[in-house]
Parts: structure tokens; C-alpha cells; sequence
């Protein structure tokens, strides 16, 4: 509670400079591979579910981190209860030094109970925060672990959509962003729950004339909802416009050496100022709203005041030194909750943008169950096909290669000679499985058997005549027994 686990660290760092040694690793809980492990075992045990919907990935990592959040929440819950005994207080201390008291020692009593209020509004003020950073550290961790995992297994076709520029500014921006949720997640309910009592408090203080504080309120609320419409809108198009930018980015530093052989240099910092200055529009239409969604909650707190302060002299509410302390006090409940506002709605917006964007890459078709063949030594031919035809995209009636032959004897050099986007590259990749396969009529391919002793691997041919798997009928030998 104290974090006085920090103090030898500390004490070590008023000592000498810390090095590397001197840092305590990270307990196990915080280490990515054990978030990432555990949040892909939740993940396949509701894939493998009787339910036939496709798991969520945020409620798969909020089943990760379900205590987490409880424990979080409560210690927010206790510091907004505890902040609003502050005016109730106040109140009950006023009364007493005019001497309004129903016994003896109330005042020490209050005095007391104000000063334990303080110390549990501070202490959990700070678990809160803390507990929110290390959930959100968590997060980003195991989402940086499964985006890095997941680029390793994506399809040729989601390739195309996903490009490694995308795919940074997933780690870099969207990650984070979903990482810095967690501390501001509280802030949703617990600005309602605030409002809720400060509103309360104040009816307790100044009667009827609180509904035109409640009226402002909902009208500020109102008046920001397309306002948070149109900051949804253009984060979506700023995400958009950053990852062309980052592409183009890093596809010009990666082939660097052809830009300068070429003197292209002018040509590609034009693009890429023009796709900075697209990004440079949508950011600006971005901040100018919150903007005047920041200005609109700002000023919404001394509207509140002055709309309650006219209407208790419309309504002849009398005035005195209890009711007004109470209610400047406990306009400090409504002013924190309704300034936060702007900020609570720009994180939701860009965590929901961070995690659809997540979610689709996570969801991306990934390549088929023979990447990286294994073969094993021993084998007459490991690498055989015989008119085998590979495409890149989906539309098998364009292969990208068609009717390939190679044969390749153990321990054979070949070398693999064409122009430029002859499709040398595309055969190495369907030799390691990347590249799927186009089956066709009539067509045969080999694949290799081991035995159970894996001592002596064998081969087979089989036929696929109108997408039906045949054995040849002069097949002289085939495998019995276990193997693939």
C-alpha cells in the first residue's frame, strides 16, 4: 500500500548510478510470455467452445485480467466515496462552530473522520492508478507478443492488405493506445457514480435549484454527442492516413540504395510530404474538435454555479454560510468529473479504433498447415512436384505459376535462374509451403512417409482425378502404417 518495495532500489540510486544488474526483473505476471501464453489458452478454450461465435479479443483478455479489474475498481469506488464525504463534512463542522452540534465532541469526532477520509482517498486514489498502469503494461505486452506472432503465420492475400508499415504502426500506436485504456477505463463509471452524489449533496444543500445544475449538465452532454461522432469519424481516417504514411516510409528506407542510384530521392520526400500533409488534415480536424469539446466542458462548471446561484435568488432559497461552503465544495465534485469528460471520450475513441484495427489483424487468414516443411535426410527426391500450379491470391483460375515440374535429388544444387518477376522467389516460397497450391484435374504430387522407426522414408505418388485423392493402379509400393 505504501510501496516501500521500491525504498532498496531506491536507497541503491542515492548511492551510486544503477546498471543493469542493479534492476530486479519483472515478477512473472508481467513478463509478455506468460500474458501472451495465457491469453491464447483463454482464447482456444472459447474457440473450442460448444458455441459456434467467433471469440472476442476483448473479452478474452478482460476473462485474463477479470481480478485485476475488480481489485481496481474497487479501490476507485472507495476514492470517489470517500472524496464526496468532503462537503457532507464540511457541512456538519459548520453547523457545530455555530453551534448546531447533537453532542459534545463532534467536533473532534469530525475532525478525526476527515482526516481518515483524506488518508483512504489518497491510498486508493494510488492503488487505483497503479494497479490500471501495470494492467495496461499487461495488455500492451501480450497484444505486442500476438501481433508479433501473428505477422509470422499471415497469408499471402492478408499480406497485401496488412503491410509491414501497418503492421508497426499496429505495435507502435495501436497497442499502446489499447495499453493506456485500462487507467482510464474507471473514469467511464466512476465520472456517473461522482456526479451522481455530488448532485445528490447539492440537492441536500440547496433544494430545488439544483435542476438547473442537472439541466446544464444534460445539456452539455447533448451538445457534445456529435462532437464525439465526428472525433470517431476522424480518428479512423488519421489511422488510415498514418499507416499509408509509415508504408511509404518504409518502403523508401528499405530500398534506399535504389532511390540514391536513381536520384529519386526529390521525387519519393514529395509523396511523402503529400501523405504527411493528408495525415497533417485529418490530425487537425482531430485536436480542433476535442478542442471545442474541451472548451465546452471547461466552461460547463461555472455555468453550473451561475445557473444555480440565479436560480436560488429567483427562487427566494435562502442563503448562509452552511449551504454556500457546502455548495462550493461540492462543486469541486462536479467540475473534476465534467472536465475529465474530454479526455475519458478521446481515449474510448482511440481505443475503439486501436482494438477494431487489432482485432481485424488478428483475424486475418493465416497461411495453411505446411509452412516450413520439414525433410527429413535419407529421402531419393524430398523436394518433387509434377504439374503443380501456386497462386498467390485467392482466384485459383490465374495462378501466379502453372504447370511446375522440379525434381530435386538429395543433395542436389540447383540453381534457380529467370528475369525479373519470372517468378523465381514464388517457387522457393511454394517449396516452403507458402505459397498455396492449386489443385487441378489430372494433376499428381508426391509426399514423403516415415516409418514408425523413422530409419528408412519411402515415397508415393497419388493421383487427384476431379479433386478425388486415387493411388495409381502400377504403384509399386506404398507406406502402411502410421505416418502423416
Amino acid at each position: 500500500m505504501s510501496f516501500s518495495w521500491l525504498n532498496p532500489l531506491m536507497k541503491m540510486g542515492y548511492e551510486k548510478p544503477l546498471e543493469d544488474k542493479d534492476m530486479p526483473l519483472l515478477g512473472a505476471t508481467d513478463r509478455a510470455k506468460n500474458q501472451y501464453l495465457m491469453f491464447m489458452e483463454k482464447l482456444n478454450d472459447k474457440k473450442q467452445s460448444p458455441s459456434h461465435a467467433t471469440p472476442s479479443f476483448f473479452w478474452t483478455i478482460v476473462s485474463c485480467h477479470r481480478r485485476a479489474i475488480l481489485v481496481s475498481g474497487f479501490f476507485a469506488l472507495l476514492k470517489v466515496l470517500t472524496l464526496s464525504t468532503g462537503p457532507v463534512i464540511l457541512k456538519a463542522f459548520i453547523n457545530v462552530s455555530l453551534g448546531k452540534g447533537t453532542f459534545k465532541y463532534e467536533g473532534y469526532v469530525l475532525t478525526a473522520l476527515m482526516f481518515v477520509c483524506k488518508c483512504a482517498e489518497s491510498l486508493s486514489q494510488r492503488q487505483w492508478y497503479f494497479r490500471t498502469r501495470r494492467l495496461g503494461l499487461q495488455v500492451r505486452s501480450l497484444l505486442s507478443a500476438a501481433i508479433y506472432k501473428k505477422q509470422q503465420k499471415l497469408s499471402n492475400a492478408a499480406k497485401v492488405i496488412h503491410s509491414s508499415g501497418e503492421i508497426m504502426n499496429y505495435v507502435t500506436v495501436d497497442a499502446y493506445r489499447i495499453g493506456e485504456f485500462p487507467y482510464w477505463f474507471h473514469q467511464t463509471w466512476t465520472t456517473s457514480v461522482q456526479l451522481c452524489i455530488a448532485l445528490a449533496i447539492l440537492y441536500n444543500a440547496v433544494g430545488a435549484a439544483m435542476i438547473s445544475s442537472l439541466i446544464v449538465i444534460i445539456l452539455t452532454v447533448l451538445c457534445n454527442l456529435p462532437l464525439a461522432r465526428l472525433q470517431h469519424k476522424f480518428q479512423s481516417k488519421l489511422m488510415e492516413a498514418q499507416d499509408v504514411r509509415l508504408k511509404a516510409m518504409s518502403e523508401s528506407l528499405v530500398h534506399m540504395k535504389v532511390l540514391k542510384l536513381y536520384a529519386w530521392e526529390a521525387h519519393f520526400k514529395k509523396v511523402i510530404e503529400g501523405l504527411r500533409e493528408v495525415e497533417y488534415k485529418w490530425l487537425q480536424a482531430f485536436q480542433l474538435r476535442r478542442t471545442y469539446n474541451g472548451f465546452l466542458f471547461w466552461s460547463s462548471p461555472t455555468l453550473v454555479s451561475a445557473a444555480t446561484f440565479v436560480t436560488c435568488y429567483l427562487l427566494k432559497i435562502p442563503l448562509d454560510a452552511s449551504n454556500v461552503f457546502t455548495f462550493v465544495a461540492t462543486l469541486r465534485l462536479v467540475q473534476d468529473p465534467i472536465r475529465t469528460i474530454p479526455d475519458v471520450i478521446a481515449v474510448v475513441i482511440q481505443a475503439k479504433v486501436a482494438f477494431t484495427r487489432v482485432s481485424n489483424f488478428l483475424d486475418a487468414p493465416e497461411l495453411n498447415g505446411q509452412v516450413r516443411k520439414k525433410y527429413y535426410a535419407g529421402l531419393d527426391y524430398p523436394i518433387a512436384m509434377n504439374s503443380c500450379s501456386f497462386s498467390w491470391d485467392e482466384n485459383t483460375s490465374k495462378p501466379t505459376l502453372k504447370n511446375m515440374n522440379l525434381l530435386v535429388k538429395a543433395g542436389e544444387k540447383i540453381a534457380i535462374c529467370g528475369e525479373v518477376g519470372s517468378g523465381k522467389s514464388t517457387l522457393l516460397a511454394a517449396v516452403l509451403g507458402e505459397v498455396p497450391k492449386t489443385v487441378r484435374e489430372n494433376s499428381i504430387y508426391f509426399s514423403e512417409c516415415m516409418d514408425p522407426n523413422r530409419n528408412r522414408a519411402r515415397q508415393y505418388s497419388l493421383w487427384i482425378v476431379d479433386g478425388q485423392r486415387k493411388i495409381p493402379q502400377h504403384t509399386r509400393e506404398v507406406l502402411v502404417g502410421q505416418g502423416p
